[in-house]
């Protein structure tokens, strides 16, 4: 529908503007078309001390128009050996299962996607699946059976480990070429070295600049001074006003993100209430259609019974 298309992509730009003003370390994500919301390029980097350490892993996140009640997809761009990654690089994992009443499924309803997940929460479920991998119901069973060997063994069987490490070493010297800062230890990967370091401008800033305004003006000139006068107040004012936006950026996005939030829990009430009203419309046609049924076959029970009289 096109009111749920219009909806998700104010969910998506919601959350896309959230994650490149606050980044969160392990990933990155991009648009692949600055005109199309719905396709997303992640960089998910591998976690320290774990076999995928040093790796940096290109990802496509792609996005339902009914999005967020139903799941996006995500599927590896970079070779991954892992029990949970089919081997085309689609990932298989249980927060990006639509919600079923399916009990062989062998997965919890809270395990499975709702509408309260967001990117953020999907990217760190797979990066903790990269070092915690469900063998149970395994995407790859050959990755599954190394991967029980390797930690049976406790790591002597080394046929899984030696996959996985090249894996990182060549997705590592990718991101090099092109210019990515691969972290490697924790320190690293928390700081997020791929997210710039915001140039604050303290008070000097604005008053440097105001003093430097003054000097400009021409003194001699005393028809104009009470106009540069007024213009300095303003141009003080002015500064005054970036300092205190300065001050209070988080209050302000807060106040924004609430207002989008009401409005997307508005929409969703009256999605919930159209969605009622037509299934209420469908049983009553269903019903209506049951009782011309009966009316039909009632009348021809009738045409028999007429005629069984007349012979």
């Amino acid at each position: 529908m096109a009111y749920s298309s219009s909806m998700a992509k104010r969910a998506l730009a919601l959350e896309y503007k959230r994650l490149q003003e606050q980044m969160v370390e392990g990933f990155t994500v991009d648009l692949i078309d600055e005109n199309n919301l719905f396709e997303w390029a992640v960089g998910i980097f591998g976690p320290p001390d774990t076999l995928y350490e040093g790796g940096y892993f290109k990802a496509t996140m792609k996005f339902p128009n009914d999005y967020p009640y139903s799941p996006p997809t995500l599927c590896f761009q970079t070779k991954v050996w892992h029990p949970n990654v089919y081997t085309s690089g689609t990932l298989c994992i249980s927060i990006l299962h639509p919600p079923t009443d399916n009990t062989n499924s062998g997965e919890l309803p809270c395990e499975r996607w709702n509408p309260a997940q967001t990117v953020r929460t999907i990217l760190l479920s797979v990066i903790s699946l990269l070092n915690e991998p469900n063998t149970s119901s395994p995407a790859n069973v050959e990755a599954a059976l190394m991967y029980r060997r390797w930690l049976e063994t406790k790591g002597e069987d080394k046929e899984y480990e030696e996959i996985i490490r090249q894996q990182a070493l060549e997705s590592s010297e990718e991101a090099r070429r092109h210019g990515i800062i691969v972290p490697r230890t924790r320190e690293e990967y928390i700081k997020n070295p791929q997210e710039p370091e915001e140039d604050e401008l303290d008070d000097s800033f604005f008053y440097d600049a105001y003093n430097q305004d003054l000097m400009d003006e021409d003194e001699d000139d005393d028809e104009e001074e009470d106009d540069d006068e007024d213009e300095e107040n303003e141009e003080f004012e002015e500064a005054q006003q970036q300092l205190l936006e300065q001050e209070e950026p988080e209050e302000q996005e807060a106040s924004k993100d609430k207002e989008q939030l009401t409005e997307l829990k508005e929409s969703l009430e009256t999605l919930d209430v159209a969605l009622n009203a037509e299934d209420n419309r469908t049983q009553e046609l269903k019903n209506a259609q049951n009782t011309e049924d009966t009316l039909r076959y009632t009348c021809q029970q009738m045409r028999k019974w007429k005629r069984m009289k007349t012979i």
